[in-house]
């Protein structure tokens, strides 16, 4: 058998780390996010109540906000600072990561989706995208953390500047750049032009952040030590 016949199949490595990978995802978090992202529209069936339009698009919201947040631990990697070492690189630890969670996330926004009544329910396409780009905003921001510090779980940071960050497009965005509208607004679609804006820009930082850094940023300088702690004392 000739060399060329015995090399690895391309997709040899990644069948080989799943199991790795699997047992190292922060599935509490993940578990979390859906569990509350499918009781948000539940709720109105779990009632006995009607909501109106407002109020399904704002749980629906909600829901995709308890996702986000989820995501943003999807990163979380104890053992970071060992597998930095090693030879498969982290694009494709990371395509693991995902390729475990977003045909399940793809399956409970659709079941959330439909827990909502239908008279309730904004336009499926648009508030899809809605959810998309903030679940790409979550994982961008853990990418970046990843990249610019240490930290081998960034979650917290992620989970800790989506929130405010949400809050604040809700209530402090101007009207004319409003990404958070109600449906049947003239506003609608202009809104989710924006959201489509916030996506790409989102799903670039993400694949930008991705590589291991090769030196240290601006954000993981270490401090030199004190004259005391040289000393000992």
């Amino acid at each position: 058998m000739s060399r060329s016949d015995r090399r690895t199949p391309p997709y040899a490595v990644p069948v080989a780390l799943s199991g790795p990978v699997w047992r190292g995802m922060p599935r509490t978090a993940l578990a979390a996010g859906a569990v509350l992202g499918l009781l948000l529209p539940a709720l109105p069936r779990l009632f006995g109540t009607e909501p109106d339009a407002w109020l399904g698009v704002n749980l629906l919201r909600a829901a995709a906000l308890c996702g986000a947040l989820g995501l943003a631990f999807l990163l979380d990697d104890p053992a970071r600072h060992t597998t930095a070492a090693v030879p498969v690189r982290r694009f494709v630890r990371v395509a693991l990561r995902l390729a475990f969670t977003v045909p399940p996330a793809a399956l409970l926004w659709t079941a959330a989706l439909y827990l909502l009544p239908a008279e309730s329910r904004p336009p499926v396409g648009a508030i899809t995208l809605e959810a998309a780009g903030s679940a790409v905003v979550a994982l961008a921001a853990a990418a970046l953390v990843v990249r610019r510090t240490d930290r081998a779980e960034p979650g917290v940071t992620a989970a800790a500047v989506l929130l405010p960050t949400a809050l604040a497009v809700t209530l402090l965005v101007p009207d004319r750049w409003a990404l958070v509208v109600a449906p049947g607004d003239p506003r609608w679609e202009a809104a989710h032009e924006r959201w489509a804006v916030v996506l790409v820009v989102a799903a670039a930082v993400f694949t930008a952040c991705l590589p291991e850094p090769l030196r240290r940023g601006w954000f993981t300088r270490r401090r030199r030590p004190s004259a005391g702690s040289a000393s000992g004392f």
